[in-house]
């Protein structure tokens, strides 16, 4: 028998490495994604949408404009637009960084 190691994951660790596959994900193919997964993606990420037409806008939790605004290529149907992967890639980032400053906050707290 083969000992194996067994890796334990924090969940702030885990929502990282989860937002991380999905910027690599979106990366791979900004002008082929399906507007559906776009979607997905935002609501797990930043919760459900309000939607005023065609628009679906998502809160981000930080300051400043704290909104995600997406709406489906009618010239590339079921496509999203190149542009607002970016910014849902770029809210992302931003959303791994704010995890991760506070998962490092919580760390320095329990130290004391």
């Amino acid at each position: 028998m083969v000992p194996y190691l067994v890796l334990s994951i924090c969940p702030q660790e885990e929502d990282a490495l989860k937002i991380e596959q999905r910027i690599d994900e979106l990366e791979a193919n900004k002008t082929g994604i399906r507007f559906a997964l776009l979607m997905r993606i935002c609501q797990e990420h930043f919760g459900n949408s309000r939607q005023k037409g065609s628009h679906h806008i998502f809160k981000t939790p930080w300051p400043g404009d704290p909104r995600i605004n997406l709406q489906e290529d009618k010239r590339n149907k079921g496509k999203a637009k190149p542009y607002q992967v970016k910014q849902v890639i770029d809210a992302l980032r931003k959303l791994a960084e704010t995890k991760a400053s506070a998962a490092r906050g919580e760390a320095d707290h329990a130290k004391e």
